[in-house]
């Protein structure tokens, strides 16, 4: 198991510092993030956790996953590596966005 671990379905209010907290309880956190929108500063209701051992971040898995946090259960699991995806079309505001007419 690798060391970096996803945090699913957290409460909306969540923030990096709570997850620190919270799975220190399982061993050293290296890193603890909340994703949010880029746009609206809200957050996404996921995150991610480094831990400094794999042993650590599955102890952690075993910890908290289906665990409750604000109300929510929490769905924690071995983070998959990022995909390279294709570029995006642009959908800015200033022209057609491909449009033909």
């Amino acid at each position: 198991m690798a060391n970096k671990l996803y945090v699913g379905n957290l409460p909306y209010s969540a923030t990096g510092d709570e997850l620190k907290s919270m799975f220190g309880q399982a061993g050293t956190v290296e890193d603890a993030v909340v994703i949010s929108d880029k746009f609206s500063g809200r957050s996404k209701g996921f995150g991610f956790v480094t831990m400094s051992t794999d042993e650590e971040a599955q102890k952690a898995v075993e910890m908290f996953n289906d665990s409750d946090m604000g109300g929510r259960q929490l769905k924690v699991n071995e983070a998959k590596p990022m995909t390279e995806r294709p570029p995006r079309r642009d959908r800015g505001f200033g022209g057609g966005g491909g449009r033909d007419y």
